[in-house]
């Protein structure tokens, strides 16, 4: 199988600033590519490229096999390439129905006006969200009304519905609570049966090791190398994300504290240890 996306040596500079440094995977059809690493690992920019808002500075972006050079977000998701941000971009006060088909209403003819459909649009809504497990009381009560993840399951299930063939979510589980996160992970996987490549962003290990069949990992810009679920486990993957090197020097920088000061150490430790959990 072909991949879908391949990146070859991308990087990316702003000014003196870079920002991504020789960054290159692939992703196949039917494949959820978990794209891992912390605040300032360069996930945003490798997003944007993808979707079409910056250019590589260097590098090779192939959209099933061809070299494509994207100008905007509307040339990438015309492609097929549909990116569902952090923010969603949807109008909570406007209808479910509405957000669904922003910028893409069914029309019907009235004499010689076109109007919003609103009965077939409403209808292929609710059998949209019910496809993926999601009952609401009425399509046009506002999109504010659902729960984080409903919300993020709706943004996937427009860009399916338009035709998606790569779906690329940035952080969608990051402020859910566990019922809600597992709503999205299970559409990740849904979408992945329909053949459709998924690049999942995301600093959340656990999240990633539940859906994710590789993984790539970025620190600082730079790529760690892309690992298929075979070859890696989720402990490897945290300490990548972590700084490998860096926990090492620290761990010495802490003995030398213990010795002068063991209550001192023993409280760096414990904060380290909430903020890897």
């Amino acid at each position: 199988m072909d991949p879908i996306i391949k990146l070859e040596g991308i990087s990316k500079q702003f000014g003196k600033v870079n920002a991504l440094e020789d960054i290159s995977f692939q992703l196949f059809p039917g494949e959820v590519h978990c794209l891992l690493g912390d605040n300032g690992a360069g996930k945003s920019t490798l997003i944007k490229i993808l979707s079409g808002v910056h250019r590589p500075s260097r590098g090779e972006f192939l959209f099933e096999g061809k070299p494509v050079h994207l100008d905007s977000p509307r040339q990438a998701l015309d492609m097929g390439i549909a990116t569902v941000f952090q923010d969603l971009a949807m109008l909570s006060l406007m209808s479910i129905t509405r957000n669904f088909f922003l910028g893409r209403e069914p029309k019907k003819r009235l004499g010689p006006v076109q109007l919003f459909d609103a009965t077939y649009a409403a209808r292929i809504t609710e059998e949209e969200l019910r496809k993926i497990g999601i009952k609401i009381r009425d399509a046009d009560q506002p999109v504010g009304t659902l729960s984080g993840g409903e919300r993020q399951a709706v943004a996937i299930a427009r860009a399916v519905y338009f035709g998606a063939k790569v779906l690329i979510l940035d952080e969608p589980t990051s402020a859910l609570g566990v019922k809600e996160a597992a709503v999205v992970l299970k559409y990740i996987v849904q979408s992945k049966l329909k053949g459709i490549g998924v690049i999942f962003i995301t600093h959340n290990v656990h999240h990633a090791w539940a859906v994710g069949d590789t993984f790539t990992v970025l620190n600082r810009g730079r790529s760690y190398g892309t690992f298929k679920r075979e070859e890696t486990h989720r402990e490897n993957l945290l300490q990548m994300m972590a700084g490998g090197e860096e926990l090492d020097e620290l761990a010495v920088e802490l003995d030398l504290i213990s010795k002068r000061d063991p209550g001192q150490a023993g409280e760096i430790e414990h904060r380290m240890a909430k903020e890897l959990e």
